[in-house]
């Protein structure tokens, strides 16, 4: 499971899919789900979105890139899906997170434990 958390950390904007996740973890995409979501909390699919957003939060704070970009750069497929999973999410949409967010000069470590979205 690790195996595979750690390949959804490191391509979050790649498309990905349980059965090519379950061939990492060396089981099937079925049990893949199931221990997945005892050991992590939530679903493969639910924990990709999150890191996805999380991305998309420090893209939105730390640059001034359109959102249309981010959200194809973090390896959503389309605006509206982006805005809605983001809203899903953090709570508010991907424009107003921006208006409200303030770049924090902190070490990173902090800053991501302070805006990590919740689950």
């Amino acid at each position: 499971m690790l195996r595979a958390r750690d390949a959804m950390d490191r391509a979050y904007a790649q498309p990905l899919d349980v059965p090519d996740l379950a061939r990492i973890a060396h089981v099937s995409p079925a049990h893949f789900s199931r221990t997945f979501r005892a050991t992590f909390g939530e679903t493969p699919h639910r924990y990709l979105q999150r890191r996805r957003v999380e991305r998309a939060m420090f893209l939105l704070r730390e640059t001034d890139r359109s959102v249309t970009d981010i959200c194809f750069d973090v390896g959503f497929g389309s605006p509206g899906t982006f805005s809605r999973t983001f809203r899903d999410i953090v709570g508010r949409s991907p424009r107003e997170y921006r208006k409200q967010a303030v770049a924090v000069d902190v070490p990173t470590c902090f800053t991501m434990a302070w805006l990590r979205p919740g689950a």
